[in-house]
């Protein structure tokens, strides 16, 4: 009868050991899947909401028949300085809305993903230097787009990588140049009055450069290699542990 009782309950209670293992593990799953979904969240948040913005601002000044040129920056115009907050909003067209968009959001979200520990700090120090040394280079005249934000941005990413000679951030670096090498041809003027801001492409590639250096050392690095010292024992020879307890035995 005792033996029926104990097997009884240690039956039970590995029964009931299983079900807590198993709910363990449950909430481990669900706990680890809402970390991803508040990753993802916290990587496409702000690059969603400026991109919507983007078109927002857009829509609105084409379907009003406005005008949001002087949104933009002028260079050394000490009254327009403040617009280096707002020129990256404003699009000459379609095409050109686009082709900053998509950049901007794909390499911002990049930027949130894998830099997530500096990303806002990153984005902020971006967004003001790249548009700050445009309005001191620039040619004088209007300057719209988010295009030198885009090249900030790549230009953090290509360069931080490598700096970091981390494998995952290096291949970052090498897949922003695969999708966007091309940038580097119009960092720099291709005819006497170039419509396009190469200013704020160049203006933008300094200060991804420049950011890349400042936050060298913050951020994801690279993994540290633990290497064990200890020495394996050469041959046949014995431990000296073993040599004492046989020195021990003689006496």
């Amino acid at each position: 009868m005792l033996h029926n009782l104990m097997k009884k309950y240690t039956l039970s209670f590995r029964k009931n050991r299983k079900f807590v293992y198993h709910k363990i593990a449950e909430m481990q799953n669900n706990e680890n899947k809402q970390q991803g979904i508040r990753r993802i969240f916290y990587t496409v948040f702000i690059p969603a909401v400026l991109t919507l913005f983007m078109f927002l601002v857009f829509i609105l000044e084409k379907g009003m028949d406005w005008d949001f040129h002087k949104a933009g920056v002028y260079p050394r115009d000490l009254s327009r300085l403040w617009n280096v907050f707002s020129y990256v909003f404003v699009h000459s067209g379609w095409s050109h809305l686009l082709n900053n968009t998509i950049s901007f959001f794909v390499l911002s979200a990049a930027l949130y993903y894998f830099y997530k520990q500096i990303a806002n700090r990153v984005f902020l120090l971006l967004y003001i230097s790249s548009g700050f040394l445009l309005w001191v280079v620039g040619r004088e005249s209007w300057h719209i787009g988010a295009s030198g934000l885009v090249y900030a941005l790549a230009s953090f990413l290509f360069f931080s990588g490598l700096m970091r000679r981390h494998i995952s951030l290096i291949a970052i670096s090498f897949v922003v140049t695969l999708l966007y090498g091309n940038m580097f041809w119009h960092l720099f003027p291709w005819q006497a009055n170039d419509p396009v801001s190469w200013e704020g492409h160049l203006a933008g590639g300094i200060s991804g450069l420049i950011f890349a250096a400042v936050f060298y050392k913050q951020g994801p690095q690279r993994p540290v290699k633990v290497w064990d010292d200890e020495e394996e024992p050469e041959g046949d020879e014995p431990p000296y542990w073993a040599e004492n307890e046989t020195e021990q035995d003689k006496d």
